[in-house]
């Protein structure tokens, strides 16, 4: 009997250790205000597609996935991400170094 309990105890607390680490790993989603542009073009990040939208955190930059570089006008305006490095307003997280965004919004400048 005693044995039973050593092993059930044993088997419990491997488990409780186990989740804990999972859960150590989860990154939480923040509001924050990162540079962004073309990762290319701005950011000299190495790719085959062509013009991509990325994001500087940190001073660590990552290609952005859930936001288009040309869902906010004209890339390769003057004052487009291609040309400038601008600031948005994001909530994401890094995965497989990658920015998944759940939020992204350009600040204008004034």
């Amino acid at each position: 009997m005693k044995y039973i309990f050593g092993l059930l105890f044993l088997t419990f607390t491997i488990q409780g250790f186990a989740q804990k680490a999972i859960n150590s790993n989860k990154q939480k989603a923040v509001k924050q205000i990162v540079d962004v542009a073309c990762g290319q073009c701005q950011f000299n990040m190495k790719t085959q597609q062509g013009c991509d939208l990325a994001v500087s955190i940190n001073g660590k930059t990552y290609f952005v996935d859930g936001a288009n570089i040309d869902a906010f006008g004209d890339a390769h305006a003057t004052d487009g991400f291609c040309n400038a490095i601008t600031k948005a307003e994001v909530i994401g997280t890094i995965k497989n170094n990658r920015f998944k965004a759940t939020y992204f919004k350009p600040i204008k400048n004034k």
